[in-house]
C-alpha cells in the first residue's frame, strides 16, 4: 500500500502539508511530518542585525534581559522587520532598530548577507548590515516596553568585554563574533 491521504502514516512524511498547531501575536507554532518547528507572523519572517561602530571607533552593543533564555544578554542591535510597518525593507528595519536602541543614527547603511538564524528550528532569517556616517542623536534605550542598556566598546577591546560578560553569567549572542569580523570585511573576505 502507498502511503496516500488514507494511510495514516501520510502525516508522519515530511512531504505532508504543514498545519498550524498555535499562533500568537508574534510566532506560528507549524507541524510537518516528524517536523515542528516555529515561523514568525511579522512581515517576511525577517530579522536584522546591526554591526555598527561610533566614529571613535567603538562597538556598538546592547544589553537586555530576555526571557526565553531567563538571562541579561550582549547582542548587537536588531529588530524585527515590518514589525511596525509592513512592506518595510531591512535597511529601513535597522535604521529604526539602531536609532531606538542606541541613539545613534546612520547616514548609511549597507546589506551585508541574509541566512536562517536556526534552520532546524525555525524558518526565520536574519539580514546582516553595516552601519556607518552614525550621529549620536539620543541616550537610546529602546521604546517603552523595553528596557535596554548600551554598551560602547572599543572595537579591540570586544572580545575580552563578552569573555567578562559570559563569567559573569551574561548570554552573550555568537553572531557577535561574525559581527566583529564584518565590521571591516565584506562576506567574501575583502576589506569593507
Amino acid at each position: 500500500m502507498s502511503a496516500g491521504s488514507d494511510d495514516p502514516r501520510a502525516a508522519d512524511r515530511d512531504d505532508a502539508p504543514a498545519r498550524t498547531v498555535w499562533e500568537g501575536k508574534w510566532l506560528r507554532m507549524r507541524q510537518q511530518g516528524r517536523w515542528e518547528f516555529v515561523e514568525r507572523t511579522n512581515d517576511r519572517g525577517l530579522a536584522v542585525i546591526i554591526v555598527a561602530a561610533t566614529p571613535d571607533g567603538n562597538l556598538l552593543l546592547v544589553e537586555q534581559e530576555r526571557v526565553p533564555v531567563g538571562r541579561r544578554t550582549i547582542e548587537m542591535p536588531a529588530g524585527l522587520v515590518g514589525d511596525t510597518t509592513a512592506g518595510e525593507s531591512a535597511e529601513t528595519a535597522a535604521g529604526r532598530e539602531l536609532l531606538e536602541e542606541t541613539g545613534w543614527q546612520a547616514s548609511r547603511i549597507e546589506f551585508l548577507l541574509r541566512g536562517p538564524t536556526s534552520s532546524g528550528m525555525s524558518s526565520e532569517e536574519v539580514v546582516f548590515v553595516r552601519a556607518s556616517g552614525l550621529q549620536r542623536v539620543h541616550a537610546g534605550g529602546g521604546d517603552a516596553t523595553e528596557a535596554i542598556i548600551v554598551h560602547e566598546v572599543p572595537v579591540a577591546e570586544v572580545p575580552r568585554f563578552l569573555a567578562a560578560r559570559m563569567a559573569e553569567g551574561y548570554a552573550v549572542d555568537p553572531r557577535l563574533w561574525a559581527g566583529l569580523w564584518l565590521l571591516d570585511r565584506n562576506p567574501d573576505g575583502s576589506p569593507a
